[in-house]
């Protein structure tokens, strides 16, 4: 699947959304809408990180200082997700409390990467790019999800790294 890469962008933040409230909904899988949308979060926001924003940066989209933003909350999010991850059972009373901080963080990370990285993008990158953007970062993003790329010691890892490289 491609795509205008704002448009992909965007289908994963409203999949993201759909995921935390069935991870709410005690009618639905729960685990199973965790282990989905640990997969795809982090399979995102790789493929964001590898092909989308130093595309935009060279282009004049958005400046260094958004895309840094931008990873330092992809790094939170991953913290917030990996402490949802290591409570695992929705019914233990610290998974609530979990899920509200991995709720808020990417909450407020949508929000401002659709405001502030998005929003120029659309209307400064001509489509062709767009489109090929699109073609990239889903193949970044498939790499990552067959490289099961939500599983917990890899979430963990990357936020070892995130703290190592000062992210966090």
């Amino acid at each position: 699947m491609a795509g205008d890469v704002v448009d992909l962008i965007l289908a994963d933040h409203r999949k993201f959304e759909a995921l935390l409230r069935d991870i709410r909904n005690e009618e639905e899988d729960q685990e199973e809408a965790l282990r989905e949308l640990a997969a795809v979060l982090v399979a995102h926001a790789e493929a964001e990180e590898k092909e989308v924003y130093p595309k935009l940066r060279r282009k004049d989209a958005i400046d260094s200082e958004k895309a840094e933003h931008g990873e330092h909350e992809h790094a939170e999010g991953h913290e917030s997700l990996l402490r949802v991850l290591e409570v695992g059972d929705p019914s233990k009373e610290d998974f609530g409390d979990a899920l509200e901080e991995l709720t808020k963080d990417l909450a407020h990370h949508l929000d401002e990467e659709e405001r502030t990285i998005l929003n120029p993008a659309r209307e400064e990158i001509e489509e062709s790019i767009r489109q090929e953007l699109g073609r990239a970062f889903m193949e970044e993003r498939q790499r990552q999800l067959d490289n099961d790329c939500g599983d917990i010691e890899n979430v963990r890892r990357l936020v070892e790294e995130a703290r190592a490289s000062g992210d966090l």
